[in-house]
């Protein structure tokens, strides 16, 4: 869930999409977890911070993405799992909710976290609550129920993240998850750092590696039964991959007609499918299966969004 660095966003006007009030299926009552009270505690996951990004073995061939779940999932405790929603947060710091059975976007409200930067990368953990990483570095929690802000005690510049990609990821099928990020690259030709994970207790972040193959700007999805995929725009277009979340190697990869180096984009994981949100004012929203390696341009938003996080309770 990123947003192009250097990259003026518009607002553009579209007036063929109407923004429905939000409310009627989220399934979550958020307020009660701006608290900073403990969750599960993340996996430990750690490579050395000194593993070398340069002695990289590149695969002879990194296979296609396969999305379908490898393990069971667990959703017993996700209320009213399969009407679970995207989570979207625009460059003008507004909060919407994304069904993508339906295309319906929904408006839930103005994030007024305590910043003078705008927002840069959101993930959604399992509760619903949101998890925003501003321009500055500064992480904040955003309830996806009335969109109120409560800060962190994250510190930015760990290991030299700043800025990231960010998804959750069930640690093995249930309930248990982990914040996995990717380093946000300081232009859109230089390299990320790589994968590290952030603890929701502590607020540590832990490196686990460099990306191999190299990757540049990375926005991240989990899924319910333990995987972390990632989308990397490059040129006129993008890559799907699947990412080893104990060493940060590129396990599968497709490419996809989908964004560019000098878009904004997001992603996210719902019932099988990517949807890519990507552009340069206006927001197109692409649908990603790879089950038959289509893309399809699905609608338009008449805002740039820079963010998207969906719980690991969403169909898979």
């Amino acid at each position: 869930m990123r947003r192009a660095p250097l990259l003026g966003l518009l607002l553009v006007t579209n007036a063929t999409l109407a923004l429905i009030a939000c409310g009627s299926r989220t399934g979550f009552l958020l307020d009660d977890d701006l608290g900073l009270a403990p969750e599960d505690a993340s996996i430990d996951v750690r490579r050395p911070a000194d593993a070398s990004r340069d002695n990289q073995v590149l695969p002879d061939a990194i296979p296609p993405i396969d999305s379908r779940p490898v393990n069971d999932v667990q959703r017993n405790d996700c209320p009213d799992a399969d009407a679970t929603l995207v989570y979207l947060i625009s460059s003008d710091n507004r909060l919407f909710s994304f069904y993508p059975p339906t295309l319906a976007l929904a408006a839930i409200g103005g994030v007024a976290c305590p910043s003078s930067s705008s927002p840069y990368s959101m993930a959604v953990n399992r509760k619903g609550t949101a998890y925003v990483i501003f321009q500055s570095g500064e992480l904040f929690k955003v309830s996806t129920g009335t969109a109120s802000c409560a800060p962190t005690p994250f510190v930015s510049g760990q290991a030299g993240f700043k800025t990231f990609g960010m998804g959750f990821v069930s640690n093995s099928g249930g309930a248990a998850e982990t914040l996995f990020v990717a380093e946000g690259a300081p232009t859109t030709t230089g390299d990320s750092r790589g994968l590290a994970s952030i603890d929701t207790t502590t607020f540590k972040l832990s490196f686990i590696g460099g990306f191999n193959p190299r990757q540049q700007r990375v926005e991240f999805t989990g899924t319910g039964d333990g995987r972390l995929f990632g989308f990397s725009p490059a040129g006129n277009g993008g890559s799907v991959i699947q990412v080893d979340k104990t060493t940060g190697d590129i396990i599968a990869s497709d490419v996809v007609p989908a964004g560019g180096a000098s878009q904004a984009f997001a992603f996210a994981f719902w019932g099988g499918d990517f949807w890519i949100f990507t552009g340069a004012g206006a927001t197109n929203v692409y649908r990603y299966r790879p089950g038959d390696k289509s893309t399809s341009l699905m609608t338009t938003f008449p805002t740039a969004i820079v963010g998207a996080g969906v719980s690991t309770c969403a169909p898979q």
